[in-house]
């Protein structure tokens, strides 16, 4: 047989310019095609869940506007079970921004909370809030939402227990030093932000003028805070769904291997999240599509737990506490997920609560007249009340702060605190002035020296 003359080829494309052409244009369609695939995997996940995430992120809100950050403190001196317990109860009634989460425990830590108690209210902060056990269950079934309310406890405890065993004194004063310093991580204004409305019934703190307008910035903060996260994962989630065949998964998953299968999960789950760069509840539709995929059950639970861990983090943790307690954190938090991954594998396959089949929704696109379309409709419409109302109550000028350096120390580690103020102001209505400190009236937040 004769081999092809490159040459030749080249001469015949030359003299058939058409052909070249019509051949472009079919790897173009091509690339259109696949890519408008992604998308409409990436779209039909989105209109699944919308209303779930606007009423997560809407209970989170009245949460916090009605829980005191400046109590959190208070309740959390020491790593006992009592304080512990307070821990993860506070986080997860607080809000699942992972940055937030990392925020708030650094600045916790920093007002004299426990560390150890200070990272299980980061833990709790992203993995037992309400938007992501309703997202889980949209997406995976209820399965994986009892997974990962009754997985997230145990890990927590795992942790907790490693800190008490391996934790030494000089490394936890280092990484106090290193705290104290300042530096600027992300979300530093959202996590310290406390709009709390104290005073009188439940009702009547949630119905109040100013209650609702807490919940506006508290509800809008939050979305701002991971919607990048949200789509990153939802766009990641499509491409997945739509690129990758499913027998590489099944391979890269040991599906033919169950026992294998069970182990290598929860192994390998947090360090593909740790790679995805996609935090908070962006990581569940990436899990649904690792579970159709062939990754066990265990695995999942490891995969969404391991959000503490991506780089983007490791970084933050490094400028909060250094090098070396961001090493110790990264393998502590590693061994915990994966801990807690193998004995939820095994807790609820002695339970029978493996689901047999994988129906994860990972959907194309596809709009129709039923509950999900009613849902969205009615909650989007709440979502624009709460957005109208951010907007008329000063919230662009909040929305700013959000990623402003925490008080006390700029992004370099420079000490502002001995600098005398004759005032306190707020720093989102500087016409608001005071000779002590205190809040502002007008948003709640804390008043601060006015530097000269």
């Amino acid at each position: 047989m004769s081999e092809s003359n490159p040459v030749a080829l080249s001469t015949e494309e030359h003299r058939d310019p058409l052909k070249t052409t019509s051949a472009r244009t079919v790897t173009a369609a091509a690339v259109t095609t696949v890519i408008a695939e992604a998308l409409s995997f990436a779209f039909g996940m989105t209109w699944e869940i919308l209303w779930a995430l606007v009423l997560g992120f809407g209970l989170s809100a009245v949460v916090q506007a009605v829980v005191s950050k400046g109590s959190v403190t208070r309740l959390l001196p020491d790593d006992s079970f009592r304080s512990i317990a307070i821990a993860c109860g506070l986080g997860a009634a607080s809000s699942s921004c992972s940055y937030a989460a990392v925020a708030l425990a650094r600045s916790l830590f920093r007002k004299g909370a426990d560390f150890t108690t200070a990272m299980a209210f980061e833990f709790a902060s992203t993995n037992l809030v309400i938007e992501l056990g309703i997202i889980t269950w949209l997406l995976l079934g209820w399965q994986f939402t009892l997974a990962e309310f009754v997985g997230g406890p145990i890990m927590i405890a795992i942790l907790v227990l490693a800190f008490r065993l391996t934790l030494k004194p000089r490394l936890l004063e280092e990484a106090r030093a290193q705290a104290d310093r300042g530096l600027a991580g992300v979300m530093e204004g959202h996590a310290t932000m406390d709009m709390s409305v104290g005073g009188g019934s439940l009702g009547s703190r949630i119905a109040s003028d100013r209650g609702f307008t807490a919940i506006s910035h508290y509800f809008v903060m939050d979305w701002a805070a991971i919607w990048k996260d949200i789509v990153v994962g939802l766009l990641i989630a499509g491409a997945l769904a739509a690129w990758v065949p499913e027998s590489f998964w099944q391979s890269f998953f040991l599906v033919d291997h169950p026992v294998l299968a069970a182990i290598w999960g929860p192994l390998i789950a947090p360090l593909v999240s740790l790679l995805s760069f996609v935090c908070s509840i962006g990581n569940v539709p990436l899990a649904a599509v690792l579970w159709n995929g062939g990754i066990s059950f265990g695995g999942v639970a490891s995969f969404i737990f391991a959000d503490l861990i991506i780089l983007p983090i490791l970084n933050i943790y490094r400028k909060y506490y250094g090098v070396r307690m961001t090493r110790y954190l990264l393998v502590t938090f590693y061994l915990s997920m994966v801990a807690a991954g193998w004995i939820v594998e095994v807790l609820f396959g002695v339970l029978g609560l493996i689901p047999d089949e994988r129906n994860a929704k990972v959907m194309e696109a596809s709009v129709s007249w039923n509950y999900t379309t009613y849902l969205n409709i009615v909650f989007l419409t709440i979502t624009a009340t709460l957005v109208a109302r951010f907007l008329r109550t000063g919230g662009p000028a909040m929305l700013r702060m959000m990623n402003m350096a925490p008080q006390g120390g700029d992004e370099h580690g420079h000490e502002h605190g001995h600098e005398e103020a004759s005032a306190y102001t707020c720093p989102m209505h500087p016409e608001i002035r005071s000779s002590t400190p205190g809040r502002c009236p007008k948003c709640g937040m804390d008043l601060v020296p006015e530097q000269h």
